[in-house]
């Protein structure tokens, strides 16, 4: 089986899954000298690890005259595969659901807690030698909004619960109007959504808005749930308390972006989900799905 991961960076789940494969097995990562469409003609491809890359309809057409048979995506969302263009080919897409929830959840609240004590502004501190500054707040006794109520939103609930925070969680159902006005309630906010044309842009100048002042944002779902520009402007009005990103509007991210060096903003290199046990639990789902494959069994965790 020819097995192709095209993702950018996650270098430790590669190896993972390479060493569960079958020696008969080959995993090969995407050349980045040339495009994905070039690629997938290069060499035999048998099953598909979109990971971060954007598996359209160039790609699968592509890729199912070399073979294709399987997109397995390593992880959950699936916003950056052409569903329609594998189900109009025939080819089976599955992702890894919950294999990360627990990483999430903690990811998430590690960037609360960072922007709650100003980790910026402490770190500045700390090399200037400056003692007891700055001062942060305690998220004790403060109100969390959970924005998805899925896996990682619900494993961030309860541990978010077991800080004294008050929590409280929307779903798909939740209205604009009544989304808008839990906003207006949380002193901070955690996104867990999947990216689709409901949620793109969805924290935008409105929602950024309608957020308290001192209010914290973080975001481990997708980049583009949030309007970049409506939090340039935001902050530079001095308009939250702090924002904590672990996902970003283009990945591979710029570096040198005046955003990522703002005094209340927290960055994370897109690790809320890369831990060991995590990446233990997505190899063994993508190592299995492929013996299923093989043998011609029913797949796991079929989405499309």
């Amino acid at each position: 089986m020819h097995i192709l991961f095209c993702g950018s960076g996650w270098l430790d789940i590669v190896d993972l899954i390479a060493s569960r494969l079958s020696p008969a097995d080959k995993l090969r990562s995407w050349d980045r000298r040339r495009s994905l469409v070039d690629e997938v003609l290069a060499a035999p491809t048998d099953v598909i690890l979109p990971s971060n890359a954007l598996v359209d309809a160039r790609v699968i057409g592509a890729a199912v005259e070399h073979g294709l048979r399987l997109i397995q995506q390593p992880a959950a969302g699936t916003d950056g595969i052409d569903l329609a263009a594998a189900a109009a080919r025939g080819i089976p897409v599955c992702n890894a659901p919950g294999a990360n929830q627990v990483a999430v959840a903690e990811a998430a609240l590690l960037l609360l807690l960072l922007c709650a004590r100003r980790w910026p502004a402490a770190r500045s501190a700390f090399d200037q030698g400056i003692i007891g500054s700055p001062l942060g707040v305690e998220l004790a006794g403060a109100s969390l909004l959970v924005v998805g109520a899925g896996k990682t939103g619900t494993a961030l609930a309860e541990r978010a619960g077991a800080l004294g925070m008050h929590v409280r969680t929307t779903s798909s159902s939740t209205s604009r109007a009544e989304l808008l006005a839990e906003l207006d309630r949380a002193d901070a906010v955690s996104l867990h959504c999947p990216l689709d044309d409901r949620t793109r842009g969805m924290i935008d100048a409105e929602a950024l808005a309608a957020m308290q002042p001192h209010a914290i944002l973080v975001n481990v779902a997708r980049g583009a749930v949030i309007d970049k520009d409506a939090l340039q402007d935001a902050l530079a009005r001095g308009h939250l308390g702090g924002v904590g990103l672990d996902v970003y509007w283009q990945e591979p991210w710029d570096p040198a972006d005046p955003l990522y060096a703002h005094p209340r903003v927290v960055t994370l290199p897109h690790v809320a989900g890369s831990t060991t046990r995590a990446f233990d639990q997505i190899a063994a789902i993508v190592v299995e799905n492929v013996t299923r494959l093989k043998r011609g069994d029913a797949l796991m965790h079929r989405i499309a």
